[in-house]
């Protein structure tokens, strides 16, 4: 949980206590939400009481940002102020959130050749066998193989618990989702023999960790490691722009294309696909049949409806 520090301390604490129990909060909420925290104590620090001013002046849009960014940032301090409305701990109104605008955003479609290069990146880190050089060195390729051949999230990786890797059966317990999406996800067996040979070399720096791909403190790696590491390792053989996130798209994809011509049998590997990513609704694994050149129009032949919805998917308060 963040340290918070400003007068509204007590009652954030409360709320984030609150999320955490209803399975509705996450290490990005918490720091939009610590962010509040740290403008109030500073723009504010005489001040003992919440305000319609403090609330407006964070949340309204920046000249910086598009619709979307000012709602990602905000809205934890939406749900923060709803929380205590509804408990009569404020009569401060919620903010306007601007109108979400539909997304135009393509990802990155993933060559063999790419990945390819990719991996062998992971694999030739150069540098020492020793502390946490060689951490990284057994790491990296494990986490994003991890990410490629089961689709789950950045996070979900980093988040992962030793004892939420169950291998006698080959299954993923994640546990740390967007929003409250618990789910199982099954392993292919060459990934499942992977992580054991990584557990086991891990365990010897780490005979006591907590997390499965701990950091130096025995915690999570941190979002910005995913990133700086990916674009490390994919810049180096290749010139094209990727994240990681992108290997989830493409896990996606890839499982859809490989169902052409399965006539009934595609709409029960679709559900199975939407469970092990962990979408709340089905609607957002078909979000991907834009993804799949010439399946969607099949699909609306098939079916006589059109199945690319507007996807606007962010959690529940």
């Amino acid at each position: 949980m963040c340290d918070f520090s400003s007068f509204l301390a007590p009652l954030m604490r409360e709320f984030v206590a609150f999320q955490e129990v209803s399975g509705r909060w996450n290490e990005f909420y918490a720091g939009c939400l610590y962010r509040f925290d740290k403008y109030c104590e500073k723009q504010y620090p005489n001040t003992h009481a919440l305000t319609q001013e403090m609330v407006d002046s964070w949340c309204r849009q920046r000249k910086t940002e598009i619709n979307n960014s000012c709602v990602t940032r905000i809205y934890a301090v939406v749900g923060f102020i709803r929380y205590l409305r509804n408990r009569g701990k404020t009569t401060v109104n919620e903010p306007l959130i601007p109108r979400k605008e539909p997304s135009i955003y393509i990802p990155h479609a993933f060559t063999e050749v790419e990945l390819k290069k990719f991996f062998a990146a992971c694999d030739e880190i150069p540098g020492s066998y020793e502390g946490g050089q060689l951490s990284r060195r057994i790491t990296i390729p494990v986490f994003f193989r991890l990410l490629y051949s089961s689709g789950i999230r950045t996070n979900e990786a980093r988040l992962l618990r030793k004892e939420d890797v169950d291998f006698s059966h080959g299954i993923l317990n994640i546990r740390c989702s967007k929003g409250y999406a618990q789910h199982y996800v099954a392993l292919h067996d060459s990934i499942i023999s992977l992580l054991q040979q990584y557990d086991t070399a891990i365990s010897r720096q780490y005979p006591h960790r907590n997390y499965f791909f701990p950091a130096r403190t025995d915690s999570f790696h941190l979002n910005k490691w995913v990133q700086d590491n990916f674009r490390q390792m994919w810049s180096k053989y290749n010139k094209t722009h990727a994240t990681a996130y992108e290997l989830r798209h493409n896990y996606a994809v890839e499982n859809i294309n490989s169902w052409t011509g399965e006539g009934f049998g595609f709409h029960k590997k679709l559900l199975y696909l939407s469970k092990s990513m962990g979408h709340s609704v089905l609607e957002s694994t078909k979000y991907y049949y834009s993804l799949v050149p010439g399946l969607a129009d099949i699909l609306k032949a098939q079916t006589d409806e059109d199945m690319i919805p507007e996807v606007i998917d962010y959690a529940s308060f």
